[in-house]
C-alpha cells in the first residue's frame, strides 16, 4: 500500500506537470486524492502548483473540513467540487482541476468537445460536455457538474476551466492532458477549414474497441451499449 507521504509526492509531481505544461497560471488549479471513505489529500489554496512540496498538502474529511494542515496552508477553496465528484462517483480516487489553454477557450466560447475527430480521443474520452457556469468556491459548481458525473470522466466548466477524475491520480492527469490535446487539435483543424469527422459507424467500432479493452470509468459508449441492449 502506498504511504501518504508517497501520495503527497505524487500530487506535487502532477502539480508540477500541469504547471510546466501551461495548464495553470500563478496559483490556479487544484488536485485531490481519496485515501479512504472519510480522508482526502488536497492541494492548498493560494499556492502555485508548480512549486509545491509534500508539507504543503492538506488532509480533509468528506465534508471538506480540515483534518491536518501545516502552518498557513489551508485546503483549496474548490474542495466542494472535488467532494461532489467523490460522493457521486465511488469509483473515483483522484480529481484534477486546471485551466488548460485550448480546452478553457472552448469552455469560454460555450462549445463542448463533441466532434469525433481522432480515434484516441473517442476511445479515451468520447466527448466532453460543458457544465453551466457557477461561482467558484460555492455549491454552484458542484451542482452544475452533478448531472454529468454519471456519464463522463471529464467536463468543461463554463468560463472557468476543466475537471477530470479517475481511479488514480495519474489516470486523472492523463485525462486532463488528453482533453487539452483534443481541444487543441479541434481548434487547429477549424483554422484549416474544419475537421473531417469520423462517421457514426467508425465511432461505434471505436466504442467496441473500448469495451473489448475493458477500460474503466464512465464514457458515452456506456450509453450507446445500454440503448443498444434495449433494442
Amino acid at each position: 500500500m502506498i504511504s501518504e507521504v508517497e501520495i503527497k509526492k505524487e500530487i506535487c509531481e502532477i502539480g508540477k506537470r500541469i504547471y510546466d505544461k501551461g495548464m495553470v497560471a500563478s496559483n490556479d488549479g487544484n488536485i485531490s486524492v481519496k485515501l479512504n471513505e472519510n480522508e482526502f489529500l488536497c492541494t492548498p489554496t493560494g499556492v502555485s502548483k508548480g512549486f509545491m512540496t509534500p508539507e504543503y498538502i492538506c488532509k480533509v474529511d468528506k465534508s471538506g473540513k480540515v483534518i491536518q494542515a501545516n502552518g498557513k496552508f489551508i485546503p483549496s477553496s474548490e474542495i466542494k467540487m472535488h467532494m461532489r465528484v467523490y460522493k457521486e462517483r465511488p469509483d473515483v480516487n483522484a480529481v484534477v482541476h486546471a485551466h488548460p489553454m485550448y480546452a478553457t477557450a472552448f469552455a469560454i466560447a460555450g462549445i463542448p468537445l463533441t466532434q469525433p475527430i481522432m480515434p484516441e480521443a473517442v476511445i479515451s474520452l468520447g466527448s466532453v460536455p460543458i457544465a453551466e457556469y457557477g461561482t467558484p468556491s460555492t455549491e454552484e459548481i458542484p451542482d452544475a457538474i452533478s448531472k454529468y458525473l454519471a456519464y463522463y470522466d471529464a467536463v468543461l466548466l463554463e468560463n472557468h476551466g476543466a475537471l477530470s477524475f479517475s481511479e488514480s491520480l495519474l489516470s486523472a492527469y492523463h485525462k486532463m492532458e488528453s482533453l487539452e490535446f483534443y481541444a487543441k487539435l479541434l481548434y487547429l483543424s477549424k483554422q484549416l477549414g474544419g475537421p473531417k469527422e469520423l462517421s457514426q459507424a467508425q465511432v461505434e467500432k471505436l466504442y467496441e474497441i473500448r469495451r473489448q479493452f475493458g477500460m474503466t470509468g464512465k464514457h458515452p459508449a456506456d450509453l450507446y451499449f445500454n440503448n443498444k441492449d434495449k433494442e
